[in-house]
């Protein structure tokens, strides 16, 4: 028996509590289970099919991209490729042209046959009837053996008496050399220095409607000192001679200077007439008219003996030399020359542009 004063014992057992009352469960309702709705969170899974679409749609882009890239790369080979084909086309055109066409003459024909130099367009230095280019053709034509003889196709309303000159020449000089006949066929024209040209051979034919003649010399220009003074413009000419300034447009023309012209114009126009009268001969039927500048058609030119008969150049090849077969020796520019005056004159071009948008700069 303790008292109530005794202290406790601290290891004296405590009783142990009386253990909590089971709880049951509430009874479960009657009826189908009630649904959940599920949080907004709950969107998040669908992402990755968002992102699966997205990689998908850019990989056929990208297929896409690369399929027109090989396209273009594709397409700038075959461009390539052409522009390398079209290249070597030319150097190989360069190459037969410089090999095939010396000095812008065929090669020699095989077989008889008649040969063609024609004389076409104004005759002038550095044309296609200069007396440079058309020597060199006729010296060919003359040395080729098969060639039995040559004819002179002329269209052409003259030019520079000097070069007909030269070119009547060597003609005459050929023709004793080699012994071939020279015949000469006109087109549509064949006037002053052509005409000049003409009379160097054997025989001219023509069609009736050719024209022939305007056996004469000219020398023209313009004087402008009526509109100078119009406009109150002065004229300084200056010169070292009294009359280096011969024949100048702007200044008053002077009486004792065109009278010498004229003198001298009369000199070739006589030389021009011995040459017709030369290589004519008893042919020619004069008339005041004949050496007055005046031009004929073919008919008449035939009448008064500026020309021998009718016919064009088969005719001739064929009826008149006997070889039917016609090689043309006219001169002609081979592809590197073409393209060699095509790049200076392309050149040329560029550089007047270039000086054009210069020339505001100061």
């Amino acid at each position: 028996m303790s008292l109530p004063n005794d202290p406790v014992d601290p290891s004296a057992e405590r009783p142990a509590p009386a253990p909590a009352p089971a709880v049951e469960p509430p009874p479960a309702a009657e009826g189908p289970a009630p649904a959940v709705t599920a949080p907004a969170a709950s969107a998040a899974p669908a992402a990755p099919a968002d992102t699966a679409h997205t990689l998908a749609s850019m990989q056929a882009l990208l297929a896409q991209v690369s399929g027109e890239m090989l396209r273009e790369r594709r397409h700038a080979r075959r461009w390539n490729l052409a522009l390398r084909l079209g290249w070597f086309g030319l150097v190989l055109a360069l190459v037969w042209g410089l090999v095939n066409q010396r000095d812008g003459h065929p090669g020699t024909p095989a077989g008889a046959h008649t040969a063609l130099v024609e004389v076409r367009g104004e005759i002038a230095v550095d044309s296609e009837a200069s007396a440079e280019l058309l020597v060199s053709s006729l010296r060919t034509a003359f040395e080729d053996e098969n060639a039995k003889a040559v004819v002179l196709r002329i269209n052409s309303p003259g030019g520079s008496p000097v070069q007909a000159g030269i070119i009547n020449d060597e003609i005459l000089r050929l023709k004793a050399k080699h012994k071939k006949k020279v015949y000469a066929v006109v087109e549509e024209i064949c006037a002053s220095g052509a005409y000049y040209i003409a009379v160097a051979a054997d025989q001219i034919y023509v069609d009736k409607a050719s024209l022939v003649g305007s056996i004469g010399v000219l020398m023209d220009g313009f004087g402008f000192t009526g509109l100078m003074d119009k406009l109150g413009v002065e004229r300084r000419l200056l010169t070292a001679g009294e009359h280096k300034g011969m024949l100048d447009p702007f200044s008053p023309a002077d009486p004792q200077e065109t009278a010498y012209a004229k003198a001298m114009l009369d000199q070739i126009h006589g030389q021009f007439i011995s040459v017709v009268r030369e290589g004519r001969g008893e042919r020619l039927k004069e008339t005041p008219e004949t050496f007055s500048g005046l031009f004929w058609n073919g008919e008449e030119a035939v009448k008064q003996g500026l020309a021998d008969d009718f016919g064009n150049l088969d005719f001739v090849a064929r009826e008149v030399v006997g070889a039917e077969n016609v090689v043309d020796y006219t001169p002609q520019e081979n592809v590197a020359e073409r393209l060699a005056k095509r790049f200076g004159a392309s050149i040329g071009e560029g550089a007047v542009r270039a000086m054009r948008q210069l020339a505001p700069l100061r």
